[in-house]
C-alpha cells in the first residue's frame, strides 16, 4: 500500500477541514503497524516530525467515545502544539471538546530492543512534568466506525494541544493516580476526574506508550514528550468559551476557544 498517498488524503482533508468516510481502498491500512507507518508519513509531510506523541482512548469513556478496545497513539505535529494561555481555534472541529491530560517530557532515548520497558526505566527517561489540555478532531466524518488502525493513521484524533511549561515544584512523590484534577468552562466547574482514569495511572500509560512506540515506531527521543489521556470525562466547548484545568498543587492551564 501506499503510506505517502493516504498520508496526503489525511493532510488535504486536515488542511481542508473537510472529511472523508474513510481511507480508500487502495491505500488503506489494514494492520497495525500499516496503521502508525501512515500516521509517520502524516508527520513527515507536514513538517513536524518527531514534534511530540499523544494517547488516545486510555480511559473506558474514551474508548468508547472513538469505539476502540484499547489506546493508540498518535503524533502531535509542530503546528498544532500551543503554549499555556493560548487562544485554540475551532473551526469545523467536529469532537469540540477540551481534555485534561497529564505529559511527560523525555530527557533520554528509549529505542526499540527485545525486552519490554519498565515503568522504573520509563519514569527514569523523563526529564520534566508537563500540564496540558487537548483538543481532539477527526479526519473521518463518523470516527466511530472506521476502527482503530485507521484511527491510528490519522495521527489518534490529534488537533490541537497546549501544553504548559515544565511542573517547577518536585512531583515524582505524588501520586498521580489519585490526583485529583478539575475541568473549568468560563469559570464553573465542568468535570472532575483523577489520574486513575489513565490505565489506572499517567505513570502505567507512560510505560505502555514507550512500549508501543518501541514496538511500532521507531522508539522515543530526547526532546521529545507524551501526553497520556484525558484524566477526566471530555467536556463540551464552543468559540468564546475560556477553558481552565485544575491540576491542585501542580498548577493550572488555560486556553481561550475561539
Amino acid at each position: 500500500m501506499s503510506f505517502g498517498e493516504a498520508a496526503d488524503i489525511l493532510l488535504s482533508n486536515w488542511s481542508g477541514q473537510t472529511r472523508i468516510a474513510a481511507l480508500p481502498d487502495a491505500v488503506r491500512p489494514v494492520t497495525r503497524q500499516q496503521g502508525y507507518d501512515v500516521a509517520a508519513a502524516v508527520a513527515r509531510r507536514s513538517g513536524s516530525d518527531g514534534a511530540g506523541w499523544k494517547i488516545a482512548a486510555t480511559s473506558e469513556a474514551g474508548q468508547r467515545h472513538i469505539n476502540v478496545e484499547g489506546p493508540i497513539i498518535g503524533r502531535i505535529l509542530k503546528q498544532r502544539l500551543l503554549p499555556q494561555g493560548s487562544s485554540v481555534t475551532l473551526g469545523d472541529n467536529i469532537m469540540r471538546v477540551a481534555e485534561a491530560e497529564f505529559a511527560f517530557g523525555f530527557g533520554k532515548d528509549l529505542p526499540p530492543r527485545a525486552e519490554p520497558y519498565t515503568m522504573d526505566e520509563a519514569l527514569d527517561a523523563v526529564g520534566s512534568l508537563h500540564l496540558s489540555i487537548e483538543v481532539p478532531d477527526s479526519r473521518y466524518s463518523d470516527f466511530t466506525k472506521v476502527g482503530a488502525v485507521q484511527l491510528i493513521a490519522d495521527t489518534a484524533c490529534a488537533s490541537w494541544l497546549v501544553l504548559g511549561p515544565a511542573v517547577s515544584m518536585p512531583w515524582r512523590h505524588i501520586d498521580l493516580s489519585s490526583h485529583v484534577v478539575k475541568g473549568y468552562r468560563n469559570g464553573e466547574q465542568v468535570a472532575e476526574g483523577t489520574g486513575k482514569a489513565v490505565l489506572g495511572d499517567p505513570r502505567k500509560a507512560l510505560a505502555w506508550f514507550i512500549n508501543e512506540a518501541a514496538t511500532y515506531c521507531g522508539g522515543v527521543k530526547a526532546g521529545q514528550f507524551v501526553t497520556t489521556g484525558t484524566c477526566i470525562i471530555p467536556f463540551a466547548i464552543s468559540p468564546g468559551d475560556k477553558v481552565t484545568i485544575d491540576y491542585g498543587e501542580l498548577g493550572t492551564i488555560s486556553a481561550t476557544v475561539t
